[in-house]
């Protein structure tokens, strides 16, 4: 049994991409049933894409009525947002009905926004994804929010860390996407976690025959803040300093859900393209991947993506420090806007600077970054623990 917070599909974020990718390698090995909540309908062009994975699914709609009384218990309740968010315990009944129906050799549970569907259910071996550090990812907005949301950010932090901690001792395994969020979770016993990076699909080292027609590319969820923070410095803090040193650059912005802030960069230089079927033409129709992520957590796809489209890439070491990368081999580091510029203005006047580096970066994701090759290491807990 898999459970998830959102339907897997379409791949516009990051915890559906990692859902996905996973459930199609599992289903090599297993019958998969798919618990899932929605806050959104979900379209049966989506539910046939995921069927092909799964023997069952049950998709759970969380309605408005039910998101604003669970919001008002956050007032009375220890438990983070998050979870409180994503639980009803209508869904919690059924979900254990299904359970006693289905009578799962393992349950796979996707983030701590879901695992109080099944952290008692102590007759089945459970296996829980923390995938990221989400307390120390609510932490870092702390910085970059307006003051009168910093307290609720502090507020979810506390709450996160304290359950994220909790939670660890209802499971038998636990799973993360990297190193460096395993050591963020504040348990004793955390290097019992087990590291299960993401992977990349095979079609990103296809080369398109596209014109290059953009300078630089920035990808991601657009309503995510730190996907926001970083195109907000893109557009109005590099451009700007690129463009006075008299070099011509565009900026491509490509990826879901642009906040109405992101909509605001567009200009003649700035690109917002909004969701794109292909996100593998946006990578190929640029020079250079540029990601100025301070804040966020995890291993970033649109890195793994993008190194494997055969770009140069552009980073902070918060960002690479999953992905493992070294700096002027594989991949680009800056910690500062001006080292960002820097870098940006080498690769777009000096022609092939970077191509070994965008080279030698393609090799290393092909190497390391399958899908099939990640999932092993989870397959390995199932086969072992079933």
């Amino acid at each position: 049994m898999f459970i998830v917070s959102r339907f897997p599909y379409p791949l516009e974020k990051g915890d559906k991409l990692r859902a996905f990718y996973q459930l199609k390698e599992l289903s090599k090995a297993y019958d998969v049933t798919l618990v899932c909540t929605t806050d959104i309908p979900v379209p049966e062009e989506h539910r046939k894409i995921v069927s092909q994975f799964c023997r069952d699914i049950h998709i759970f709609q969380l309605t408005k009525a039910g998101l604003i009384l669970q919001l008002l218990k956050t007032l009375f309740s220890p438990l983070p947002m998050q979870v409180h968010y994503f639980y009803r315990k209508s869904i919690h009944r059924k979900i254990r009905e299904i359970i006693a129906q289905s009578k799962p050799k393992h349950i796979y549970c996707q983030l701590v926004r879901v695992a109080e569907y099944v952290k008692n259910e102590h007759q089945v071996p459970k296996t829980l994804d923390y995938m990221d550090a989400l307390s120390k990812g609510m932490e870092r907005r702390i910085q970059t929010e307006s003051w009168y949301k910093k307290w609720f950010y502090r507020l979810e932090s506390n709450r996160l860390k304290q359950y994220e901690r909790r939670v660890f001792d209802y499971f038998e395994h636990k799973t993360i996407i990297s190193e460096q969020d395993r050591k963020l979770i504040f348990h004793p016993e955390n290097h019992e976690i087990i590291v299960v990076p993401n992977g990349i699909d095979e079609s990103f080292f296809e080369t398109l025959s596209i014109e290059k027609d953009y300078d630089l590319v920035f990808t991601g969820n657009f309503s995510y803040a730190p996907n926001i923070e970083a195109a907000i410095c893109l557009a109005e803090e590099i451009l700007p300093r690129v463009h006075q040193k008299g070099i011509p650059c565009r900026l491509l912005l490509s990826g879901a859900n642009p906040s109405k802030r992101v909509q605001e960069l567009r200009s003649e230089q700035i690109t917002v393209s909004g969701w794109v079927d292909d996100i593998r033409i946006s990578y190929q129709r640029s020079r250079i991947f540029a990601a100025p992520l301070f804040i966020g957590t995890g291993l970033q796809n649109k890195l793994l993506e993008a190194m494997a489209s055969g770009l140069p890439c552009i980073t902070t070491s918060l960002s690479n420090n999953a992905l493992g990368g070294t700096d002027g081999k594989n991949i680009l580091l800056a910690e500062d806007i001006d080292t960002f510029v820097e870098k940006i203005t080498t690769g777009l006047v000096i022609e092939g600077t970077f191509s070994s580096i965008a080279k030698q970066g393609k090799d290393y994701i092909e190497l390391l970054y399958s899908w099939e090759k990640q999932t092993l290491k989870l397959l390995q807990i199932l086969h072992t623990h079933s």
